[in-house]
Order: C-alpha cells, then structure tokens, then sequence
C-alpha cells in the first residue's frame, strides 16, 4: 500500500554505496566500486556497485538490483517491508496503509516524543532536586555508574513528583501521540505516565534514535523491569539493546557478545567489551541473529548458569543453521553475571571466559546430559526424548547424524533410533514459527537469471571479472545465439540507463532490434522516452515502472561503463553488437524456414537474407576497435 510517490522519495534519499558500505569494504575503480560479496563467500571482490544508477550486481552469486533488491536481501525482507527500512534510515514518513485504514499518528512524530521523552528522564536524573532523583543518583553510583557514564547512555528516571505528560503535551505532543509511544497510559479511567519512579534505559534503534525504554525498580517491586510495549517503532524480537553503540566494533572484531541485561551490557561497555547488546526481555530470536550476522562471524552468548540461563540457551540452538555466524555461548562460574564477574574478577578474566566460548550446540546437549540420571535404559530412553526436543528444530539438516553422535554413546542407543526419535518429535510452536522465518527469503525474479548468459569472443570489454560458465538451468536449453543476444541485451540497457542522452541519437537504430525478450525492450523505450537531461538514477527508476525486474536486468551486464575507452565508442559498441546479434537470429530463423516455404516465399527469404547479410557486414565493419 505505498505509494510509487513515496517509494521514489526513498530510493533518491538512499545512497547506495553509504548503504553497502554499511557491511562490505568497498574499492572505487573510476566511478564505480568493488568489494567482496556479502552474499556468498569468497576472497575476489567480484561485487559491483555503479553509484550513477544505484544498481548493485554480484559476478559470483549473480544477485543484483536496486537498493531494495539490496534490502530485501541483506534482512530477509519482504518488497514493502525493505521501503519501510529505508524510509526509517532515511528518516522519511511514508504512508503505507489506504487512506480509511490509516491508523495513529506518524511513526516520525512517535520517535519525537520518545527523543523529547528521553531528554526529559535525563535531565530529571542529573538535575533533579526531589529525594527519589538523589535515590536514583545513589542507585546508579552503588552500580559504578558516575555521571559521565548516565550521560553518555542517556540514563534517566521517572520522577514520581513531575508529570512527563504534562510536559510532553505542553511541548506540543498530542496524547494519542503519547499513548502510540507507550508513554502514557489509561488507567481506572485516568491518563497517566507509563513509567513511574524508575531508573531508565533509553532504547535506540540501529540509527542511535530513541524507540523506547526499559525502566528498573530500585526496589523490590514488581515487575522488576517494564519495558516499552509493541508500537509501531519498538519490537522486542528485532531490536537489540546498544546495537547502535556496538555496531561497529562488532565489525571491526568479528564477533558480537549477548548478554542479558541492560547493567551487565553497560559495564561490558565500560570495561572495554564495545562489542556487546542485550536482548530486549525476551529470548534471542531469529531477527536478533540475523541483524547480529550482518557485522558478525561470532556470535558469543552469555547465559545465566541457572536454569532460566539453560532454557535461554536451549532456544538459541534453533538458529546454529540459520546464519553464516558461528553460535558459542560462556557461562560465567557461581551463576554471575557479567557486571558481578567484572567487579569481581576484572576485564583481564572476562577475556579469558570469552577465549573459551564452546559452540552452543555442544554445551547445550553435554548440560542436558549432565542434569539426567542414565542409570536405567528407562532413564536413557528419557534423556533422549529430552535431547530430540532440543534438536527438533533441526530435524531436517543435513548434520543432524553429526549432532546426534555427540549423545547416542553415552545414551547407549544407536544413531538411526536417535535420528528416528527426533524426526517423530513435533517442534514447539515458536520454534516453527522461527524456522520457517528463517526459510523466508527475498522473493526471486520469474525467469532465468540473466548471469547464464556467457559471453563469447566478441570483444567484449568487460570489467575486472571472468564470467562465469554457464549453469545448469533454463539458460542451458537456449541456442547459443539467443544466448548471445540476451547478453548483448543486457549491456545495450546497462549503458542506456547509466547515460540515456548518449543514446537518442540512435534510437532509429534500436526501433529496428528485434528483442530476444520483451522486457528488454519494454525497459529500452521507457528509458528513451524520458526527456533530455534525464539522471541516470531517475533513468532505472522509470525503466522499474515499465518493468518490474529491471534493476536485476540492468545491473546484471558486466560490460564496464567506466573503461579506457571514451563513452561515444562505448555506446556505438553496445548498439552494433545488439544489432548484429539481432540480425544474427534473424537470419538463423529464415534459413531454418527456408526448407518449408514455397517458391515465392523462399525468394522472399532469400532476397531479405542477402540484404541483413549486407547489413550485419556493414555494422560489424563499423565496429570501433580497442
């Protein structure tokens, strides 16, 4: 339901090499850049990213498209939901539901109440006269927290004595703008503070903007915590506690730490482990993983030694298949958390706990194991029922005899009975739920992937790259001179998007092609219709219009827009070679005919035959030359 307005706004506000930067090490060569793949392994950077159409293309995995494709990619998103990404990194409102079922006020209003919000528990935090703020200074400090520290995290407290809805609303805040934020909240009939004399931990999302709290007792209380409920900027399964202050470590040292805790995420910080989040009061979900896979190679967990710890950890074995990151976990001895073991032991101790991070899977069934009595084949048959509903969830993976065989010796069963035991053990709801999350992917184009064209020895002039030979599939039945064609296609859009003016000159010459596929032409006239001075970008957004799949088409030619030659000779190559292999399968298809025309039919074809005879000598004569 969004509008192609607004998606427009979002793709110009979006600088694609800012966005890819994100998580691949690009190289500038000319104008264009290259890095490695964040898709797929490998130590060539074969990753292409042409910043003058905002199209990005993978010579190795052959993905590619626009900043969307990117998205959807990269987050295993949905088309809509990857606008809705962008629009809330490029910070613009977008309506995405019809008119009559549009409901609460703007997401970027909601934002500004919880940034005016978070303002506000500061500042009654470090500046409050009230005896409960002084409580609140004294709790902080009892936790080695100094002012420096709850300024730089944005610590703050609910003064029970000052109405945060007063203020807000006296700001200009509207109290269903307030009540979307989970700021305010009716009860008994009456409006009033969400949060009410509380220390409290402000929530950011990856772009550091304030999208909720957690809010902690300083006593006994209960709930111990009150987190911010679901709205329309905050989800506890997707957002991480500090993961806009650890990004970019978690980048820079390859694994990222999961503790459980707001304090325990803070002097982790403090102590120089830059690296860590927190789950938001839940389990660790799959969108946690993911988001954490994006910048990570490792995933450390740090659980709790009690059993809630264990069932934590249980959980996240879910997930051991469902990212490139390897899953560990550190349990820190006598059940501390990571605040107490650092006060107690200091950071050089927590480096070492981390040093021996064993892989998730393996801790999780040796505790299993050690917690069952296997005196009695009754009580082995027990602990295998309880080992088969911890690896449910990979019932279907193909290292689940691998996984098993750590167990059957100890319990004294053979290795098909146990693969039998788990494959009839339903998964638990959630655990299905984040499974088949975990299969959904970016929804692939109709049709072959236009990286099975090869190319052949024509002179083509290609970048950096070798291409790659052709695979199995639909590609793989066509002749060698449709294949051709397509490819030659392919790199006449690529270079008409990237500089459509270049090409009016020869639009009479690209009328007379005829396609191999009819979206490349449909893309073609879309682009030639847009008026001088067209950009390039606004170019492959017109061609989107006329044609869905046409940022995968457009980004998938490697012939370089950028090399040594100058753009002129570059142009009049990629129109003659689309026309020779235009002429070329036409040709092939009158002398294939010829055998079953009549006399005057086949003197036709023949006369027609000799003149694009003529016209393919003539093109290839006029062919520039390297």
């Amino acid at each position: 339901m969004i509008t192609e307005e607004d998606k427009e706004r979002v793709r110009q506000a979006t600088d694609i090499v800012a966005l890819v930067s994100e998580t691949v090490v690009l190289r500038q060569r000319g104008g264009d850049f290259w890095g490695c793949c964040p898709f797929h392994h490998e130590k060539s950077p074969s990753f292409h990213v042409t910043p003058a159409t905002g199209l990005w293309h993978c010579f190795g995995c052959h993905s590619g498209g626009d900043v969307f494709d990117y998205v959807m990619k990269r987050e295993g998103l949905e088309f809509l939901d990857s606008v809705r990404f962008l629009a809330e990194r490029a910070h613009i409102d977008i309506d995405d539901a019809p008119a009559a079922g549009r409901r609460g006020p703007k997401r970027t209003r909601v934002i500004d109440a919880l940034e005016a919000a978070q303002s506000a528990y500061s500042v009654r935090l470090m500046r409050g006269r009230s005896e409960a703020a002084a409580a609140a200074r004294s709790y902080f400090a009892g936790r080695g927290f100094n002012s420096d520290i709850c300024s730089r995290w944005h610590l703050g407290f609910a003064d029970p004595g000052v109405s945060l809805m007063h203020e807000l609303t006296a700001a200009g805040f509207s109290r269903q703008e307030l009540e979307a934020a989970d700021l305010v909240s009716s009860r008994s009939g009456r409006v009033r503070d969400q949060f009410y004399n509380r220390v409290m931990f402000p929530i950011h999302d990856e772009q550091g903007r304030c999208i909720g709290f957690g809010g902690r007792v300083m006593g006994d209380a209960k709930p111990k915590y009150l987190n911010t409920r679901e709205t329309s900027v905050f989800h506890k399964s997707k957002h991480l506690f500090a993961f806009d202050y650890a990004k970019e470590s978690i980048a820079a040292k390859g694994y990222a730490i999961v503790s459980e805790g707001y304090m325990d995420v803070i002097s982790m910080h403090e102590a120089g482990f830059t690296n860590t989040v927190a789950a938001l009061g839940t389990a660790l979900s799959l969108d946690h993983v993911k988001t954490l896979s994006r910048f990570a190679k490792t995933i450390v967990c740090m659980f709790d030694g009690d059993a809630a710890g264990q069932h934590a950890a249980e959980a996240a074995v879910r997930y051991v298949e469902s990212t490139a990151a390897a899953l560990t976990c550190v349990v820190l001895p006598d059940n501390q958390d990571p605040d107490e073991f650092l006060k107690a032991h200091g950071a050089q101790a927590m480096a070492e706990q981390l040093r021996g991070a064993r892989p998730l899977i393996d801790f999780v069934l040796e505790k299993k194991l050690e917690g069952s009595d296997l005196s009695s084949p009754g009580l082995r048959l027990r602990a295998l029922d309880d080992v088969a509903k911890v690896l449910a969830p990979l019932k279907n993976s193909y290292l689940l005899d691998s996984y098993l065989q750590r167990v059957t010796g100890r319990l004294g069963v053979d290795l098909e009975a146990a693969r039998r035991k788990v494959r009839e053990t339903p998964v638990e709801q959630s655990a299905e739920r984040d499974a088949g999350s975990s299969r959904a992917r970016a929804p692939e184009p109709d049709g072959p992937s236009y990286d099975d064209v090869p190319y052949d020895d024509y002179g083509y002039e290609e970048a950096s790259v070798v291409a790659s030979p052709v695979p199995e599939g639909p590609f793989s039945e066509l002749s060698a001179e449709d294949r051709a064609q397509l490819r030659a296609e392919c790199n006449l859009l690529a270079l008409l998007a990237s500089d459509p003016d270049r090409f009016r000159p020869y639009a009479d010459r690209i009328a007379t092609l005829s396609w191999a596929d009819a979206r490349h032409q449909a893309i073609a006239w879309a682009i030639l219709a847009t008026p001088e001075g067209t950009p390039a970008a606004e170019a492959v957004s017109v061609a989107a219009r006329a044609c869905p799949d046409a940022p995968r088409i457009l980004s998938s030619s490697s012939f370089s827009s950028t090399s040594s030659w100058d753009a002129a000779k570059n142009v009049e190559f990629v129109v003659s070679e689309a026309e020779i292999r235009s002429l070329d399968r036409r040709i092939s298809q009158l002398t294939a005919s010829l055998g079953a025309m009549g006399a005057d039919e086949s003197r036709e074809a023949l006369r027609e035959l000799s003149q694009l005879r003529a016209r393919r000598d003539e093109v290839r004569a006029s062919q520039p030359l390297e």
